[in-house]
């Protein structure tokens, strides 16, 4: 567990000793104070466990924060991702609903969740190769991919890296496709100057301890389409018509009075149900963590830029060993991590150098699943289209790994990790 104090915007202090070689520096963690823990106490004391107050006053710094209409708060980004693809689903959209045997068009390379529901819903998935110079998808190969039956774009910004959103938001509405945002790595990550997941139909976070704030599992759908909005809270609450929040009714103002399908007139409007749906809302412990969160939001996004720079800065002596990401100057990344390509031709693998580096207690990740279509998972998978070939989605699977830029990773801990890279690569450095 990682505790530290919160003094200001830019700044976090830890408050346990950091000894090199022994003290593990992990890419990813959770960074909190007494703030956290005493509004998950008040939360406590109050004895309103279910969403509540600090329900309210997340989405509400959410909602500001992000410039957006709506924000449905649920226990996960993978719940996030299934409830935003099922909202679009709905009937209410008529012809523009999806529909078992549609397809929606994916990369290659990234985490499962972004591409289970599709298939879990019975979309047929599409998948592109991706761009080695920012690890998204090749958005040059969309058009391509397109067909008749192509209802939806779903993609997640890598590693907090924005994809081509121009590209894509003018393909989506060029073809009238639904784009969903995977924005579960990218809080606080811009687009020529907009926040990413403000671009599409749908984006979704997630608040997991790895991501830019925590709420210990959690996570967010946002929308600024109300009717959208509606079928998403639809979806994540049991598929009911009703709009109360818990512990609210008649709402609607009219909750004995409606006609619905072949229930009898005036049947209680709670328990009518519109969609066939799920139950996955977070708890009100999980919000008050994420009010504190947000507050030190500006701080974290200061931090993991500070900590990229420094260490792309140092990668960036090396490029005959290393291929670095390559910005167009339209993103401003809120780096969820920093990502490295070991190049084929380097005298070491990508392997030799990242067991190096856990040997030396610094931890590395590969970049998530890699190619997707080379786990058990989906070889086996019967419906499924592939545009052109999957090379670079290879090379990210035997070449890449990424290393921590997280606000706990402070000046001694990267001095260390700079010092052990030093050590490694002066063994090849002639």
């Amino acid at each position: 567990m990682c505790i530290l104090t919160y003094t200001d915007n830019t700044k976090l202090m830890k408050t346990t000793p950091f000894i090199p070689g022994e003290t593990y520096v992990p890419v990813s963690g959770k960074v909190f104070d007494h703030h956290e823990i005493d509004n998950a106490t008040k939360v406590a004391q109050d004895g309103w466990w279910t969403e509540g107050e600090f329900t309210k006053e997340f989405e509400s710094k959410f909602k500001k924060f992000l410039g957006v209409r709506y924000v449905s708060l649920v226990n996960s980004g993978s719940s996030a991702n299934l409830v935003a693809l099922y909202s679009l689903s709905s009937p209410v959209f008529g012809q523009k609903a999806l529909k078992k045997g549609d397809e929606f068009i994916t990369a290659a390379v990234g985490f499962p969740t972004t591409v289970n529901p599709g298939i879990q819903f019975g979309l047929t998935p599409v998948f592109i190769d991706v761009n080695l110079k920012t690890l998204n998808m090749d958005v040059d190969k969309i058009e391509k991919a397109i067909t008749p039956k192509t209802k939806l774009i779903m993609m997640a910004h890598t590693l907090g890296i924005p994809f081509d959103l121009e590209k894509v938001q003018h393909l989506a509405k060029k073809h009238n496709l639904w784009l969903i945002e995977d924005s579960c790595d990218a809080l606080g990550s811009t687009y020529n100057g907009q926040m990413v997941g403000t671009f599409g139909d749908i984006s979704t976070y997630s608040f997991y301890p790895a991501h830019i704030i925590t709420m210990g599992e959690g996570g967010a759908i946002i929308t600024n389409n109300p009717l959208i909005n509606k079928s998403i809270r639809s979806f994540r609450d049991w598929g009911r018509d009703c709009w109360c929040a818990p512990g609210k009714d008649n709402t609607c103002g009219k909750r004995f009075k409606w006609k619905l399908g072949e229930l009898p007139e005036g049947y209680d409007h709670k328990y009518i149900y519109s969609h066939i749906g799920f139950n996955v809302k977070l708890t009100d412990f999980q919000a008050a963590i994420g009010v504190a969160q947000l507050d030190k939001l500006p701080g974290f996004i200061v931090a993991r830029k500070k900590n990229y720079k420094t260490l792309h800065a140092f990668l960036s002596k090396y490029p005959d060993y290393f291929q670095l990401i390559e910005l167009s100057g339209k993103e401003d990344p809120c780096w969820f991590g920093c990502p490295i390509i070991v190049k084929k031709d380097a005298p070491f693998s990508r392997n030799d150098l990242t067991e190096y580096l856990e040997d030396h207690k610094i931890g590395t990740r590969n970049v998530f699943a890699g190619n997707l279509l080379r786990h058990p998972a989906y070889t086996s998978l019967k419906q499924k289209r592939i545009v052109g070939t999957l090379d670079n989605a290879d090379i990210i699977m035997n070449q890449a790994f990424w290393m921590g830029v997280y606000p706990g990773i402070q000046e001694e801990q990267m001095r260390y990790v700079l010092d052990i890279l030093t050590l490694f690569l002066s063994k090849y450095d002639h």
